[in-house]
């Protein structure tokens, strides 16, 4: 019981921000498309959750390292994945196929490293 409220709590949180990324990606029509901000919070607690799973997975078969432009590039493509995997489950995300879902998963990634970098600068 005391593990399950911070995890809830986080698992929350990464599901706002990671809401509020895609809805901001769906609005731009960069690959994906969200009938609103419940579908866009929906889908990200779906996909953190989906990309944790594989993340780890692939972790314990020593194929991810997580860094350089070789983890970049599988990252990308599990985003991708995970984008047409959520599709299949949320009525509210629809996905344009692989390259829709790849060009998403770049808006999504460079909005994130904007957002990291404003804060970063921020905070300093």
């Amino acid at each position: 019981m005391n593990t399950l409220v911070p995890l809830l709590i986080v698992t929350a949180s990464i599901g706002l921000i990671s809401g509020f990324v895609i809805w901001i990606v769906g609005k731009l029509r960069l690959g994906l498309e969200v009938d609103g901000f419940g579908s866009a919070f929906m889908a990200g607690i779906v996909i953190a959750f989906v990309a944790g799973i594989i993340t780890f997975i692939l972790g314990i078969a020593g194929i991810m390292d997580g860094g350089g432009l070789i983890g970049g590039i599988v990252h990308l493509i599990i985003s991708a994945i995970v984008l047409m995997i959520s599709d299949r489950f949320l009525s509210g995300l629809k996905v344009a196929g692989f390259v829709g879902a790849l060009l998403a998963s770049l808006a999504i990634g460079a909005v994130y490293w904007l957002g990291g970098l404003l804060l970063g600068m921020l905070i300093t």
